[in-house]
């Protein structure tokens, strides 16, 4: 049986897309990608904890994916990160982004945003074992956070 590939492999063979360098991206595009990214690996969690009717399942992802918990999220994981993956957050923290927070202050926002870019990165460079295991590390930090 053959073995499936990545659903990044995938989209790239299909679509008959080439390889580029991830740091070619502006902060911004990195970001764009990382935020869907982000989403999918959330939903796809909550999820398979349990079936719910949407609108609870909507509730539990949204209060993840909030640019307030991405912010918890990134200031609990942030000594984990490698030099370079530091630098892609601080180039997406630093990105001055064309939309203004909704609910979140603007510093919460730049926190938020430079979270997406490094999902984003490492979604691209196919380092998706390395992406899942920060989400994961963040999202139980921000659980325990939550607890005390």
């Amino acid at each position: 049986m053959a073995q499936d590939v990545s659903i990044l492999e995938n989209i790239k063979a299909q679509f008959d897309l080439k390889d580029v360098d991830p740091n070619r991206y502006s902060p911004l595009s990195l970001a764009f990608i990382g935020d869907s990214v982000f989403d999918i690996v959330v939903k796809t969690v909550v999820v398979e904890r349990g079936n719910a009717p949407v609108n609870k399942l909507h509730k539990r992802a949204s209060d993840i994916v909030k640019a307030g918990s991405q912010a918890d999220m990134l200031d609990l994981i942030y000594d984990s990160l490698s030099e370079e993956e530091q630098d892609i957050y601080r180039r997406g923290r630093n990105a001055k982004p064309y939309t203004k927070a909704k609910n979140f202050s603007y510093a919460v926002y730049c926190k938020a945003t430079g979270l997406e870019a490094l999902i984003g990165y490492l979604y691209l460079l196919g380092r998706t074992e390395r992406l899942v295991g920060l989400i994961k590390k963040g999202m139980d930090a921000l659980v325990e956070q939550r607890e005390e």
